[in-house]
C-alpha cells in the first residue's frame, strides 16, 4: 500500500524544475513570440505581418518543407540502419553488447562540428570516396557528393543515429524471449515471429527513436549548413542569415515560431498516430 504523498512537500521538490523551466524555456520562447509579431524590423508596428509574408511567399514555404523532408527521409534512413544494428545487439553475449553499445555511444562524445567535418573530409572533391573511385578506376575526374541533398541526408542520419538506436535497444530488450519461443512453437517461421512479435511489442522504441530523430534533424543547424555549403538553405540557416546578416530579428522569430509549431505539430501526429496503431503496445 502506498504512502499518503505530502502535497506541500511535493510543490517545494518540482519548484526547481519550475524555475530552470520558465528561465530557460517558457520565457526565451515568450519573448521570441513577442518580437515576431512586430510588422517592420525596427519593431515599432504590432501586427502579424511577418506571418503573412512568410506563408504568401513560395520560396519560404519551400524552404519549410525542404527542411520538413530531410527530417523525413533521415528518419527513415535511421530506422533501416538502427533497427538491424539494435536487433544484432539482442542477439549478441554480454560482451560483444558492450562493445557493440561502446561504439555507439563513442560519436555522442565527440562535437556535432567535428563529426560533420569528418563528413567534409569523406565527400569532398579530394575526398575519401572520390579518392577511392579514382584509384579502383571507376571515375576519371572526381564527382560532386558534397553540398549536395543526399550529403545532407547521409550526414544527418549518421550524426542522429545514436538517438534511434538507443530507444530501439531499450525496447527490443525489454521483449520477453518466451514470447518468441511461443510463436515457433505454433509453427510460426522466424518472419512470421518477427512481424507478428518483435516488430509490434518494438514500437513504443521505435516511435521514440523516429520523434527524436526527426527533431533533432529539422533543426541541424551546423549539419545541414556545413554539408549543404549555404547553397542549400534550410529552416536553421534561414533564421541566421535573417537574424544576423539581414538584422531582421521580427522575420527571424517568426521563421523559428513557425519550425518550432510545425515540428512540434508533425511529432504530436506521429506520437497520436502511434499510439492508435494495433502495432503500439501499451505499457
Amino acid at each position: 500500500m502506498k504512502a499518503p504523498l505530502n502535497s506541500h512537500r511535493d510543490k517545494w521538490l518540482v519548484l526547481p524544475l519550475v524555475i530552470f523551466f520558465s528561465f530557460f524555456v517558457a520565457i526565451p520562447l515568450l519573448l521570441m513570440l513577442g518580437v515576431s509579431i512586430f510588422n517592420d524590423a525596427s519593431m515599432t508596428q504590432l501586427g502579424v505581418g511577418q506571418y503573412v509574408k512568410f506563408v504568401g511567399d513560395g520560396f519560404n514555404r519551400g524552404i519549410l518543407l525542404e527542411t520538413l523532408f530531410i527530417a523525413l527521409i533521415s528518419v527513415i534512413v535511421s530506422i533501416l540502419i538502427g533497427y538491424p544494428v539494435a536487433y544484432v545487439y539482442t542477439l549478441l553475449s554480454r560482451g560483444w553488447q558492450r562493445l557493440l553499445l561502446f561504439a555507439i555511444l563513442l560519436p555522442l562524445l565527440t562535437s556535432s562540428v567535428v563529426r560533420t567535418f569528418s563528413w567534409v573530409v569523406i565527400l569532398g572533391r579530394e575526398g575519401l570516396i572520390n579518392q577511392l573511385l579514382i584509384s579502383l578506376g571507376l571515375i576519371t575526374t572526381p564527382i560532386k557528393l558534397l553540398y549536395t541533398q543526399g550529403a545532407v541526408i547521409i550526414a544527418v542520419s549518421q550524426i542522429e543515429m545514436p538517438m534511434m538506436i538507443l530507444p530501439l535497444i531499450s525496447s527490443l530488450s525489454s521483449i520477453d524471449s518466451r514470447l518468441k519461443d511461443a510463436s515457433y512453437a505454433l509453427g510460426a517461421g522466424y518472419w512470421r515471429t518477427f512481424f507478428s512479435v518483435t516488430l509490434p511489442l518494438s514500437m513504443p522504441g521505435l516511435l521514440a527513436g523516429s520523434l527524436l530523430v526527426f527533431a533533432a534533424s529539422a533543426s541541424a543547424f551546423v549539419t545541414q549548413t556545413l554539408i549543404g555549403g549555404g547553397r542549400m538553405i534550410f529552416m536553421p540557416f534561414y533564421i541566421y542569415q535573417q537574424a544576423i546578416q539581414s538584422q531582421n530579428y521580427p522575420f527571424a522569430a517568426t521563421i523559428a515560431v513557425i519550425l518550432l509549431c510545425t515540428v512540434m505539430a508533425l511529432v504530436s501526429l506521429i506520437n497520436f498516430m502511434g499510439r492508435r496503431s494495433k502495432g503500439f503496445i501499451h505499457g
